[in-house]
């Protein structure tokens, strides 16, 4: 009975100082743009980032189909990530959305790349479409420095 009562504050403890630590991060550029979610979140050495598409800020989905956008995606996620104070390194978890399944393994050929040393944990599906056209879009959890 001791254990579970100490179990049940430590998680309480645990959690309300989880709500104190937690971080809503976005440049103004990002917050100009008027989306309905920021840029990432920072909840302790956590970070969440918000799903990211091949994009250049300006031009658009980069052209040349999935290995292209995985690769512009991925130096997006490179480039949030090390502003708010992580790395590709730190990455623990992503969740790949495709608009075709059947780009799956080329999409993976060019992921890969970016996981020299480590490989996180991945979940990846197809839905119907993708923001802006995008052909894949990735969020990730990694931890920061």
């Amino acid at each position: 009975m001791k254990t579970r009562i100490l179990l049940t504050l430590s998680l309480i403890l645990i959690s309300c100082e989880s709500k104190q630590n937690v971080e809503y991060l976005q440049t103004d550029e990002h917050a100009a743009l008027g989306r309905p979610f920021s840029e990432a979140v920072r909840v302790g050495n956590m970070l969440y980032l918000s799903g990211k598409i091949g994009n250049i800020p300006g031009e658009g989905v980069v052209p040349g189909g999935i290995g292209p956008e995985t690769r512009q995606t991925m130096l997006n996620i490179k480039e949030v990530l090390e502003r708010y104070g992580s790395s590709i390194d730190n990455v623990i978890k992503c969740l790949c959305m495709l608009e075709d399944i059947n780009d799956w393994a080329d999409m993976s050929k060019e992921y890969i790349k970016f996981f020299p040393n480590h490989k996180p944990a991945r979940s990846a599906f197809a839905g119907s479409g993708l923001a802006a056209g995008a052909k894949v879009e990735i969020e990730c959890i990694a931890t920061v420095e």
